[in-house]
């Protein structure tokens, strides 16, 4: 009781004595309006790299103003070495119009390399919550005169050093600084900013401080590992694990531009896992609203032996889009495809606007013959698009090209996949030499779990470039060029770093100065639809006559499509098979194109057996019911062979035989040639095997005449073999069989006695 009684009066004093002393501690103020903010921007011209800032200022409703659009730069190379003054010097002419407005707060920034990851608000909140007047970016990395590292003030943690790439403050504060600026246009901004920054006396009377800890400003030059994606369901952040902070503003400065590139892709909303692709649709070209379509050069290259090429031209001919609008240009280096090529143009000569051949005795290298493609474009003003193909893409997707011009892009190709790995046509990040690096969602767009329209650092085997970019941003005709790199990676380097070039119409003295700013064109990838595959080209041997069947291993997704016959899947999907006699199946197998490439071998080869009993090809030297053949292992084709067995005989065992699971080996695999001249039949025998298969390879009554396979014990003879079908019969025991006569022609068939 004493105790409440002491509370109660303890706090009825308490109350008189703040009656009468009134607490002078500071209320919490408003927060400030989000119409007091204003943003300033330094862009001499619209670049990919501006556009995409002006992007992430509209999404969150910034009020920009852009300074020197149009401008002619001035300021130096900004991005290799020291400059940046015009930027100070058109900030100045701005502020003098602002100076008066004492409760304007301005955010000046970058805008090339520069995008917004939260909204004004949060911006505001932030400044508000420093109570600064004038806040600069901060990072760890001391630029452009390390001599003034020590006059810094020390702090406890954080970034030390200033950057001048974004700056927030009140305007007249921001006008007291900028108004020192009597320098030149290519004098460095970051060290006018930085030597009043280090001035204690200034730092006092303006309140300036650093945002050391990344709360507004996020530079990523020297930060790159401590910044990551944090995914929320309405965007996405970029987080500073160091200091546990969201920053507002992510510039790219340095050479972090890739990685800015790469956080670009996701934030602020360009991508998430609940919406996907949200900026895939903008700006779309619909060609249902154009009077014509464009006018595309296809460039084709191939600069090495390729399988399948001839299916590549088919691919290129069936593309979904208006033969009379596209011209073709070809660079061949290898003499081998030449056939190739002749015997296309011959049969399609008039199926394009034109088509234009140079070939391996121009003696061009890879970077000239693709310079040369690309020049074609750049000077036919008619040219609205230019697509480079190499030999080794195998485009699926038939509406390719429309696809990639309805995306809008001045570079963008068609993610293309070598089958079963991870291996495509993009890098999504550069290490620190240059060359391949993996990038976090690498494998997720690879595989399409991530499907959209990806801002990547490099490019291959494929793209689309519009016309108007190489005449504009890409004029320069060597861009595939560049010392110790091929002509892929030039390319890319040379359209990401457009930072070097000098202003070439300028007569002034000062011209080596007269740089222009960082303008690189950006590269696109886009996985939104299945558009094909890369073939493997690396171990691609032309010794043969028909190369492309030994392909089984490397590519076996183009052998599949080639050689294995359309309907073979039905055998499984809708029982397409048939058993004319007892435990005799029958069913399709390889399409013409691979029996008449297996024929063609074996006769390029050419030593057949002559049917004799006595061989020195088999164990113990004597055959007891000879053949007149080809073993698959004198031409080099006895792995390739085992594997087309276990991998599409094998399956069909399984469904007619059930039970029964096959080792798929075989030892006898050999090409039976009959003719009346030489061996016309074959007398009743049993095989060694468990059982057998017996592709026909050629057609009967086109080829031959007479011919079959007689089964004994079932009284059952099949006379009209199929090319491209096979039997497959029991072996040993129940099947004793002949091959019937052959009156005329020449007959091929491929044997197989399994599982011995």
């Amino acid at each position: 009781m004493e105790y409440l009684k002491f509370c109660f009066v303890f706090s009825f004093w308490m109350k008189f004595a703040n009656s009468l002393y009134p607490s002078e501690s500071p209320q919490t103020p408003a927060p400030i309006p989000k119409e007091k903010l204003l943003v300033l921007t330094v862009a001499t011209e619209e670049t990919d790299g501006f556009r995409r800032f002006m992007q992430s200022a509209k999404y969150f409703n910034y009020n920009v103003k852009v300074l020197g659009m149009g401008e002619a730069w001035r300021g130096g190379d900004v991005g290799r070495s020291i400059g940046g003054g015009q930027k100070v010097r058109l900030l100045k002419e701005a502020m003098e119009g602002l100076a008066d407005q004492e409760d304007l707060i301005v955010l000046s920034v970058d805008s090339y390399d520069l995008i917004f990851a939260g909204g004004p608000e949060e911006i505001l909140r932030k400044f508000q919550q420093a109570n600064n007047k004038v806040i600069f970016a901060a990072e760890g990395l001391i630029w452009p005169d390390k001599r003034l590292a020590d006059k810094y003030p020390s702090i406890r943690s954080g970034k030390r050093y200033l950057n001048s790439g974004g700056i927030i403050g009140y305007a007249p504060y921001i006008n007291r600084i900028v108004s020192q600026w009597s320098l030149h246009d290519n004098d460095d901004d970051q060290l006018f900013y930085t030597k009043i920054y280090l001035d204690p006396l200034q730092r006092q009377t303006l309140n300036m401080t650093l945002d050391h800890k990344c709360q507004i400003f996020q530079n990523l030059n020297g930060a790159v590992d401590e910044v990551l994606l944090k995914f929320g369901t309405d965007r996405v952040r970029v987080r500073n694990t160091a200091y546990d902070s969201l920053p507002v503003v992510v510039h790219g400065n340095g050479n972090t531009k890739m990685y800015l590139n790469y956080l670009a892709n996701y934030v602020p909303n360009a991508w998430n896992y609940e919406h996907g692709c949200s900026h895939c649709d903008d700006d779309l070209v619909d060609l249902s609203q154009l009077k014509e379509y464009p006018n595309v050069l296809v460039g084709v290259f191939i600069e090495q032996p390729t399988p399948f090429l001839p299916e590549f031209f088919q691919r290129l001919l069936t593309l979904d889009y208006p033969k009379d609008k596209l011209k073709v240009f070809v660079h061949n280096n290898e003499v081998y495809h030449e056939k190739h090529i002749q015997k296309f143009w011959e049969e399609n000569r008039n199926a394009f606007s034109s088509f234009k051949v140079v070939g391996p005795e121009e003696n061009l290298s890879q970077g000239e013959a693709r310079n040369m493609g690309m020049d074609l474009c750049r000077k036919d003003a008619a040219c609205d698009y230019y697509f480079s193909m190499d030999s080794d893409v195998m485009l699926t997707n038939r509406q390719t090209l429309k696809l990639l011009i309805e995306q809008n892009r001045k570079i963008i190709g068609p993610l293309v996949t070598r089958h079963g790995k991870l291996w495509s046509n993009f890098w999504g990040a550069l290490s620190l030499d240059g060359y391949y690096a993996r990038s976090e969602d690498y494998v997720d767009i690879v595989q399409r779990k991530r499907v959209g329209v990806w801002n990547i650092p490099y490019m291959a085997h494929i793209y689309l470039v519009k016309g108007s970019a190489l005449r504009n941003e890409l004029k320069e005709r060597n861009y595939f060029v560049l010392e110790k790199l091929d002509p892929d990676m030039a390319l890319c380097r040379n359209a990401r770093e457009m930072t070097s070039h000098r202003e070439k119409d300028s007569p002034s003295p000062e011209s080596f100065h007269m740089l222009r700013p960082p303008k690189g064109v950006f590269m696109y990838i886009t996985n939104r639809h299945d558009f094909g595959r890369l073939i493997s080209t690396a171990n691609y041997n032309i010794s043969h006559y028909n190369n492309d069947l030994w392909q089984i291993f490397e590519n076996p997704v183009d052998w599949k499509e080639k050689y294995i016959h359309q309907n073979y899947t039905q055998i499984f999907t809708e029982n397409y098979l048939e058993e004319p006699c007892p435990d005799v199946f029958w069913f399709p197998v390889f399409t013409e194109k691979a029996c008449d490439e297996i024929v063609e071998e074996m006769e390029h080869y050419g030593s057949w057996s002559g049917g004799k009993h006595e061989d020195k090809r088999i164990s113990g030297g004597y055959e007891t019911v000879p053949t007149d053949d080809i073993h698959m292992k004198q031409i080099g084709f006895d792995k390739e062979w085992l594997h087309f067995i276990r991998e599409f005989i094998s399956p069909v065992t399984l469904k007619v035989f059930s039970g029964y699971y096959t080792k798929g080996y075989a030892v006898m695999n050999f090409v039976v040639k009959y003719t009346p001249e030489r061996q016309a039949y074959l007398r009743p025998h049993h095989d060694s095997s468990t059982f057998t298969i017996n592709i026909a390879l050629n057609n009967k009554d086109r080829d031959f005449q007479g011919g079959g396979c007689r089964f004994h014990r079932y009284n059952c003879s099949i006379e009209s073999p199929r090319k491209g079908w096979s039997f497959m019969h029991p072996g040993r025991l129940t099947h004793l069989h002949e091959g019937l006569p052959t009156t005329n022609g020449t007959r091929y068939i491929a044997v197989s006695f399994i599982d011995p």
